[in-house]
């Protein structure tokens, strides 16, 4: 972790030479084999940038999972050298089947056990109150509501919509992945970087992590630097006076549909952004896949702010 810590706090140059350095250890290891997994993100269209600057020829991959901001996918479509991939399931049958993504995927995976598994005494009480060496990997008091709740929790939609599809496209072409990770994003991405580091050999899913160690600040810097192009739907990436960076657009994009850490976010959350402007897409994300019934029970607002609103929650 100290290291991982020293590593966040270089300037943006230094970190750019390193993540140069790791992506050519990643590219001579394979022979050149390798591919971008590219959302459209910003992470991964920095990612992309740094790799093409070394590589032009080599691939990028997208999943087309209908659940990105439309923007994303013009986005994508503007890039040459893509190869777009489908997941083998719809989204409306993923949360049919296994339920909606809310809270966290830890969360997510705990509840589902529990409610569909069949566990030992043991390990259910485990999961429910943890045992002497302390809570870790267990279901947090707060969440215990969803095991009742009058519908399904499961993290399988990322398994379904994104890892299967890399994972069927690496065993197709015998290519291994770069991805726009950073460490800062989650406690899970810094566990999973302390294991690894930026370029995972050893473990089972072999890929390739160049910015693990940079921070989304950085991510902001280099595109403000550059003058990268980024989604639309970011708007622009502004510096502030205090030397910081902001996007005047949404702050992150991924999946529009996704629910984990929506209780977190302050008003306007994205869900209010949605309402407003991709009205369509909010409609049927609402009352079509049934998110409404859901966010009510997690008491999460998700109807459009009022100015009003946006004041107070801002304390201005």
């Amino acid at each position: 972790m100290w290291e991982l810590q020293q590593m966040q706090g270089l300037p943006l140059e230094l970190k750019i030479r390193k993540s140069e350095k790791r992506i050519t250890e990643w590219y001579d290891h394979w022979g050149g084999e390798v591919y971008v997994a590219f959302s459209g993100g910003k992470d991964s269209t920095v990612l992309l940038d740094l790799v093409r600057n070394l590589y032009p020829n080599v691939p990028a991959v997208f999943v087309d999972t209908g659940l990105e901001y439309p923007e994303i996918k013009e986005f994508v479509r503007t890039f040459q050298n893509i190869e777009f991939l489908r997941p083998d399931m719809p989204f409306h049958k993923v949360i049919e089947k296994y339920g909606y993504p809310v809270v966290s995927k830890k969360t997510c995976e705990i509840v589902h056990k529990l409610r569909n598994n069949n566990l030992t005494e043991k390990h259910r009480n485990y999961l429910l109150h943890g045992d002497e060496r302390g809570n870790y990997g267990t279901l947090p008091k707060k969440w215990h509501v969803l095991l009742d709740a009058p519908f399904e929790s499961s993290e399988h939609c990322c398994k379904v919509m994104k890892k299967r599809p890399f994972h069927a496209y690496v065993k197709r072409t015998g290519r291994y992945p770069y991805v726009g990770m950073l460490a800062d994003e989650s406690r899970a991405r810094t566990q999973l970087y302390l294991k690894s580091g930026c370029n995972a050999f050893d473990l089972k899913i072999q890929k390739s992590m160049p910015l693990g160690f940079w921070r989304t600040q950085d991510v902001l810097e280099y595109v403000y630097n550059y003058d990268l192009p980024i989604a639309a739907v970011y708007g622009d990436v502004v510096k502030k006076s205090d030397g910081t960076f902001e996007t005047t657009g949404v702050k992150n994009t991924g999946c529009m549909f996704c629910c984990f850490g929506v209780h977190l976010e302050k008003s306007p959350n994205r869900f209010q952004q949605m309402a407003k402007t991709h009205p369509k897409h909010y409609d049927f994300c609402m009352n079509k896949l049934g998110f409404a019934s859901v966010l009510d029970y997690l008491h999460v607002e998700y109807q459009p702010a009022t100015t009003l609103d946006w004041w107070l929650e801002s304390g201005i």
